[in-house]
C-alpha cells in the first residue's frame, strides 16, 4: 500500500518548519512547494530535511519542487504561502496581496490534487480560506483554517506560566477569527479540569486574554523582520496527524459556517472533530449571552474582509 502524500505549499519559515515536523511524525511522504523564482530553495531546504531522516530514523521522503506536477495525488495540502506580517502591520493590511497568491496556489494544488483535504496558514486566515473554498470548488469540510489551535496553545503557555502548571494539564479554548477580535472562553479553559476563574484572579485572567490576542503581533514586534512560525507550524502538524491517523481530535479550526452559531457562509474559529474526511462535525457550544456576542462581532469583522474580497472580483 503506498504511503500518504502531503504538499507543503510555500518554503518559507512556516512551510519548512512544518515540513520538517511531519517528517518527524513520519506520517507521510511530503513534498515542499515554493514559486519557480526560488529556483534551488525548496530543493535544498528538502534535502536538508530529508538527510536528518537518518538520525531520528524516520523512513519518509521529503522532496522539494517548484513545478505542481510533483504534488499531483497529495491526500492533504498545507497552504502557507503569502507574505508575513511586518511590525505595526495588520493581518488585515496583507489581504489584497496575499488572496491573489492563496487563489493561485488553490487553482493549481485542486487542479493535481483534486481530492485532498486543504489546510490554510495564510494571513488573514479567516478570509484566505474564503478564497480557498470558492476557488478549489471543494466541499466544505475539506477546507479548513489552522488559527485555534495556535491562538488556544499560546493561552495555554500563558496559563502555566501563571499557575506554575505542566502545560499538559492545561486545556483552553479560543473561538471566532484570527485576529484582535478572537474569542477565549475562560470558563472552558482549565488546569486539571479546574476553569481558571477559580484559580486565577480576574485581572490576570484579563492579562492573559488580552496577551493571547496579541500573541501575534507580539512576536512580530520582537522579531522585526518575520512572524512566528514554531507554534503555528507545531498547530499545524497536529491537525494533519488528527486527519491522517484519523484520530478524530477535537480542535478549534476555522470552519465554513452554514447557520451554527447563528453565523452564515464564514469562515470562523470553532470546535471541530477531525477525521480522515477534514471536518466531520461541528460542536455547538452553549455559549453566554456575552459570548456569543463577541463571537458575532468577530464573525462580523471577517465578514467585511470577504465583502472587500468580492469586491475586488478575488472571491465569490
Amino acid at each position: 500500500m503506498p504511503r500518504k502524500k502531503i504538499s507543503v505549499i510555500g518554503a518559507g519559515n512556516v512551510g519548512a518548519t512544518l515540513a520538517q515536523r511531519l517528517a518527524e511524525l513520519e506520517l507521510a511522504d511530503v513534498v515542499m512547494l515554493d514559486i519557480p523564482q526560488t529556483e534551488g530553495m525548496p530543493k535544498g531546504k528538502a534535502l536538508d530535511i530529508l538527510e536528518s531522516a537518518p538520525v531520528y530514523g524516520v523512513d519518509v521522503r521529503v522532496t522539494g519542487t517548484t513545478a505542481y506536477e510533483d504534488t499531483a495525488g497529495s491526500d492533504l495540502a498545507v497552504i502557507t504561502a503569502g507574505l508575513p506580517r511586518k511590525p505595526g502591520m495588520s493581518r488585515d493590511d496583507l489581504l489584497n496581496t496575499n488572496a491573489g497568491i492563496v487563489k493561485n496556489v488553490t487553482e493549481q494544488t485542486a487542479k493535481f490534487s483534486p481530492n485532498a483535504v486543504l489546510i490554510v496558514v495564510s494571513n488573514p486566515l479567516d478570509a484566505m480560506c474564503h478564497v480557498a473554498l470558492k476557488t478549489s470548488g471543494f466541499p466544505k469540510h475539506r477546507v479548513i483554517g489552522m488559527a485555534g489551535v495556535l491562538d488556544s496553545a499560546r493561552m495555554a503557555s500563558f496559563i502555566a506560566e501563571a499557575t506554575q502548571t505542566s502545560v499538559e494539564d492545561v486545556r483552553t479554548l479560543v473561538l471566532g477569527g484570527h485576529g484582535d477580535t478572537m474569542v477565549p472562553l475562560p470558563r472552558y479553559c482549565t488546569v486539571a479540569g479546574v476553569p481558571i476563574t477559580e484559580i486565577l484572579k480576574k485581572e490576570q485572567v484579563d492579562a492573559i486574554l488580552k496577551r493571547t490576542a496579541e500573541g501575534g503581533a507580539e512576536i512580530v514586534k520582537l522579531l522585526k523582520t518575520g512572524s512566528a512560525y514554531y507554534a503555528p507550524s507545531a498547530s499545524v502538524a497536529a491537525m494533519v496527524e488528527s486527519i491522517l491517523k484519523d484520530k478524530k481530535r477535537v480542535l478549534p479550526c476555522a470552519a465554513y459556517l452554514q447557520g451554527e452559531y447563528g453565523i452564515q457562509d464564514l469562515f470562523v474559529g470553532v470546535p471541530v472533530k477531525l477525521g480522515e474526511r477534514g471536518i466531520e462535525q461541528i460542536i455547538q457550544l452553549n455559549l453566554t449571552v456575552e459570548e456569543r456576542i463577541a463571537l458575532q462581532k468577530s464573525a462580523d469583522a471577517v465578514k467585511e474582509l470577504v465583502e472587500a474580497l468580492r469586491r475586488q472580483k478575488i472571491a465569490g
